[in-house]
């Protein structure tokens, strides 16, 4: 579940709905025999949303003649679950705030940069605008936008359409809100910050960037992207001693959701959104809880990375013995 996806070299930039829909179809007529509810199930990622699950998730029905969960993140209407859209940035935020708890802290005042502006990221700045946080930054590939006065609901909701309904470009945020500032071709780790959420994509945060955010008070990361931050960033961060979260366990809420998209279409029912929003945060709790039990080094410092792998590998690995395959 969850890691049941893989990619393509299809470019949607510049293609019509009609073709991103007819590669889609093609894509799911041959993809379709290797999936299953009971099998692998996939999940939407970088350049596919409810829209292109939608296109995917028809053509398995009519190819198959059967309505199952053999994909999430699909629409409210024919299967969803409710906040799935919100789960992944919902989820690093809950494990963020987990980290600073351990330590006494919240994020009620705590400044924010993040990468990204689309589900996750803007979603991320939504829990942390709701924790008391300030979020100063949102990017993509053209560059990103710092605002001094906070990222605010009504900016993040403006950023959602603009995003998702206009297809625009996050430098148009600097003519809608004044005071704020775009910076072409960089990512945001050079503004100074208390905590920061890599949430668009890998290799985004490199060594020098580790390097910068530590040397202007950054205290914890908590990773929103697959594997944003290269090998040499994970050992500036280890080295200073931070809160890191890597995304194996800081993401995990989409894939939690997933999973209850799953047994909601099992059931067929659909759950309240305050019961899933619960059901997240527990899960992102005894994900920390499990990072702690095997990453606690002593004397107040939690290395989540090894707390993470330790888990992971713990647990593929008894079912392994379980199994007799070892």
């Amino acid at each position: 579940m969850g890691g049941g996806k893989g990619g393509s070299n299809f470019n949607p930039k510049g293609k019509s709905v009609r073709e991103i829909m007819r590669f889609c179809q093609s894509f799911m007529t041959e993809l379709y025999r290797h999936i299953g509810a009971d099998v692998d199930v996939p999940a939407g990622d970088i350049g596919v949303g409810g829209r292109e699950i939608g296109f995917m998730f028809g053509q398995y029905k009519r190819i198959t003649n059967e309505f199952t969960g053999v994909l999430t993140g699909k629409g409210l209407e024919w299967g969803g679950s409710l906040i799935r859209t919100e789960a992944t940035g919902y989820g690093a935020v809950y494990f963020l705030a987990n980290m600073l708890a351990a330590k006494g802290q919240d994020l009620t005042g705590k400044t924010a940069v993040i990468s990204g502006s689309g589900n996750v990221a803007t979603h991320a700045a939504e829990k942390i605008v709701q924790l008391g946080g300030k979020v100063l930054t949102l990017s993509d590939s053209g560059g990103f936008i710092h605002d001094p006065d906070g990222i605010t609901q009504d900016k993040i909701d403006w950023v959602k359409a603009h995003k998702t309904h206009r297809r625009g470009r996050i430098e148009d945020y600097v003519a809608e809100f004044k005071g704020a500032s775009f910076t072409a071709g960089k990512t945001p780790w050079g503004v100074p910050c208390d905590v920061a959420l890599p949430c668009a994509t890998q290799n985004e945060l490199l060594g020098e960037d580790a390097r910068t955010l530590v040397a202007n008070g950054c205290i914890a990361v908590s990773e929103g992207a697959n594997m944003p931050t290269n090998l040499e960033g994970v050992h500036v961060f280890k080295g200073a001693r931070i809160m890191f979260a890597p995304g194996k366990a800081a993401n995990a809420g989409g894939v939690a959701v997933s999973g209850l998209e799953m047994s909601q279409n099992s059931e067929r029912r659909s759950w309240k959104e305050a019961e899933l929003q619960q059901m997240l945060k527990d899960i992102m709790d005894g994900i920390h809880k499990s990072c702690i039990t095997y990453g606690d080094q002593g004397g107040g410092y939690i290395d989540y990375v090894k707390g993470a792998n330790i888990a992971g590998f713990k647990k593929v690995a008894d079912a392994m013995l379980a199994f007799g395959v070892v």
